[in-house]
């Protein structure tokens, strides 16, 4: 019997060396499997990985795909505490966005990837919003740069709500899976 591909693996050193932990679904608290991670396998599915455990600190989306070292995917140190699976998403995207929390203030939709913020809803500060369908990133620069933060589908009541800790959002990008 052939050996079962798992979707993510982790490695303590770069280049794919070292201890490892292979995941195939959520993990709140990496620690136990492994100390640090130099190094990452997406063999299937698209991946948030996150510095603090409970899907906490910064944030980083994975694709399939190769991650030799962690500035590969734009890390800023050895450290992944946790890992969320985004499930596959076919259908549509639509959002809604506040300039207020609790969805007050001037409001607009999107379907579709947006490079500028400002350019479109006239604020860069987004204090709330209405994930309809789909999954999305918000990134605090525009043109998909900077930090980065995923949207399930439901409410976020407050920018906190997604792991932010100011409102300042510059793009917002649906994820898409490619066959």
């Amino acid at each position: 019997m052939g050996k079962v591909s798992l979707p993510i693996i982790f490695y303590e050193d770069k280049n794919f060396q070292g201890r490892c932990y292979e995941c195939s679904s959520d993990c709140a608290d990496l620690y136990s499997h492994i100390n640090c991670c130099n190094s990452i396998q997406v063999e299937s599915c698209y991946w948030m990985v996150y510095e603090r455990p409970n899907f906490m600190g910064y944030q980083y989306f994975l694709q399939i795909g190769e991650y030799p070292e962690y500035q590969r995917w734009m890390g800023f140190n050895d450290c992944i505490r946790s890992c969320r699976m985004i499930p596959q998403h076919q259908g549509s995207h639509r959002m809604r966005i506040y300039q207020r929390s609790d969805f007050g203030g001037q409001t607009m939709e999107f379907t579709d990837d947006c490079p500028s913020v400002y350019d479109h809803f006239h604020f860069n500060d987004i204090y709330s919003c209405n994930v309809l369908d789909g999954y999305w990133l918000f990134y605090e620069h525009p043109n998909y740069r900077g930090r980065q933060f995923l949207l399930r589908p439901g409410e976020y009541r407050r920018y906190s709500d997604w792991g932010a800790i100011t409102p300042r959002i510059g793009s917002i990008k649906r994820i898409i899976f490619s066959n």
